[in-house]
């Protein structure tokens, strides 16, 4: 049994972006881009690509990473991740959602780490939602947490609300980087359905909040960009353009 088994969720099947995992983002497909984020976190042979499409796991394997086909019932990425948890074992299971490119190995092993220290927990990423971003957006998921860093709520609509008009709060939004057990995940797809606010806001994290389990949210390094809608990819390529640039123009010490 492995000690945790990374699981990108990568559908080519998406209602508002069909093919999103094989778009072309500076020359590699956007799911090859989070693979390598996984695989320097984890390790190649910790990590797989869960699919029900044939066109995304033999771009993968082309790429050198592995995928695991499932079917192509499941609601969610969760859902996805519970049919690839009934093949392969392991103490912790890490979702990675695959359309944020930009997400940072470090935080994979935070949310990791976290779930080790924290076991009742299911464990979630957020964020502050950045100043070029939009709170209204029904594509940010906003988060709301208690001062123990658990989940209260999360919604599409740009939470909490305002009643003082002479005061801005501070957005966060959430990262799609969860870790979960097996009997988590069992709870979760032997639900069976969407839960009720689950199937309202379409977000999955909340299936686990209506079923009573703790969620317990880690503050991410910076903000992580997500390609939910074509619309998207321009704002994305930009920001990865300079993080390249910055890599390649960085001062070298000595």
């Amino acid at each position: 049994m492995k000690d945790v088994l990374g699981i990108i969720p990568a559908r080519y099947k998406s209602s508002r972006f069909p093919g999103k995992p094989l778009v072309n983002i500076l020359g590699k497909p956007l799911v090859i881009h989070v693979a390598e984020k996984v695989s320097e976190a984890l390790g190649k042979e910790n990590f797989v690509v869960a699919t029900e499409d044939q066109r995304i796991a033999d771009e993968v394997a082309r790429w050198g990473y592995v995928a695991v086909m499932t079917s192509d019932r499941p609601r969610t990425g969760t859902d996805r991740l519970w049919e690839v948890a009934q093949q392969m074992e392991a103490k912790i299971y890490l979702n990675i959602q695959g359309d944020e490119p930009m997400v940072k190995p470090e935080d994979i092993l935070r949310i990791y780490r976290t779930k080790s220290d924290f076991p009742d927990h299911i464990i979630n990423g957020y964020t502050e939602v950045g100043i070029d971003e939009d709170p209204g957006s029904v594509n940010i998921p906003k988060v709301i947490i208690n001062e123990n860093e658990e989940l209260v709520y999360m919604s599409r609509l740009p939470i909490p609300g305002i009643k003082r008009r002479d005061v801005t709060p501070q957005y966060f939004k959430q990262v799609c980087i969860y870790a979960f057990s097996f009997e988590e995940l069992r709870a979760f797809g032997e639900r069976g359905a969407k839960t009720y606010l689950e199937s309202f806001e379409d977000i999955e994290i909340l299936r686990f909040l209506e079923m009573g389990h703790k969620i317990k949210m880690v503050k991410t390094q910076c903000s992580s960009l997500a390609v939910d809608v074509p619309e998207d990819l321009a704002g994305v390529t930009k920001a990865m353009s300079g993080m390249l640039f910055d890599r390649f123009n960085a001062p070298i010490n000595g």
